[in-house]
């Protein structure tokens, strides 16, 4: 398969499922390693262009969330602190929310660093976080449905502190998915599904910028300490490999923006039990094919 191509079949993976429930981690992996396998492509997992064309595209997903949310975010800029209602403070406004379920985060999964280094190219842990994960998600959705919080506006800190530390699962354990976590926490903190979907897509922002910038960095001006940790060696690319790169990242966007769009309006409507039963026929599956050998 030309290398074009198959850079715009991974960015389309990667827009699809970076925002929804289901985990891009094990997606994309699971499209690697899948057409590896049909030998359509030749991909391998520890090569150092691949990780970091990983990382890249996954940064163009991302960036789908200040488009899409650039009103939004102007409006919370323009009322900070105080809010649009004025019964705000510099510590319940929703960008300091935003900043402290942040830092929640980032603390314990900067100490578990190598745990999560371990764990990410684990399909039996991937496909367990995702089969669990389905099962908590479906559990969370049917039984959570009298929220106290509507909109993201009215949200406390200790909603914010508890879906913080609930992100941290997901850094852990890949496949758990981060939305996943932060939806499913947002929900037993009494948030309506549209505010927990909210703020999970505003908490990811700086979440996955720091964490992709992290990793990006780590590719391209490696130390020694991080090669002893298996960091990606630095990378001296052609033209090709550039346009590879360019291709997934801006698939990745538009797929994304596509995405976050239509997930916010289906969330309003509808819950989130057709992505914990995927979740769940999709763990299920990994595991059996993991078990016979053949992923």
């Amino acid at each position: 398969m030309n290398d074009f191509f198959l850079s715009f079949i991974l960015g389309i993976v990667e827009g699809l499922t970076e925002f929804l429930p289901v985990s891009s981690t094990a997606h994309l992996r699971i499209v690697e390693i899948a057409l590896t396998k049909l030998g359509l492509a030749h991909i391998s997992l520890d090569n150092s262009y691949w990780k970091m064309y990983t990382i890249v595209i996954q940064l163009g997903a991302i960036l789908a969330l200040p488009v899409y949310f650039r009103s939004r975010i102007a409006k919370f800029l323009r009322s900070f602190p105080k809010g649009e209602r004025g019964d705000r403070t510099v510590f319940t406004h929703p960008l300091s929310l935003t900043l402290i379920a942040f830092v929640i985060t980032a603390g314990p999964a900067w100490l578990l660093k190598k745990q999560i280094g371990q764990n990410l190219e684990n399909l039996s842990v991937m496909a367990w976080a995702i089969l669990i994960g389905g099962v908590i998600m479906w559990i969370v959705d049917a039984m959570f449905t009298k929220p106290r919080t509507e909109h993201m506006e009215e949200m406390s800190l200790p909603q914010a502190a508890w879906i913080g530390a609930a992100q941290i699962l997901s850094a852990v354990f890949p496949g758990t998915s981060r939305s996943m976590c932060t939806i499913a926490a947002g929900q037993t903190a009494g948030l309506s599904r549209a505010a927990a979907l909210e703020f999970s897509f505003f908490l990811s922002m700086p979440t996955m910028v720091v964490a992709t910038g992290y990793d990006l960095l780590k590719t391209i001006v490696p130390h020694h300490q991080d090669a002893a940790d298996g960091a990606i060696a630095p990378l001296a690319m052609n033209a090709d490999g550039w346009i590879v790169l360019g291709i997934g990242f801006v698939v990745s966007f538009v797929v994304g923006l596509g995405v976050v769009a239509w997930f916010m309006r289906w969330v309003r409507d509808r819950g989130f039990a057709p992505f914990a039963i995927y979740r769940i026929a999709l763990g299920i599956a990994m595991l059996v094919l993991i078990a016979r050998g053949l992923i």
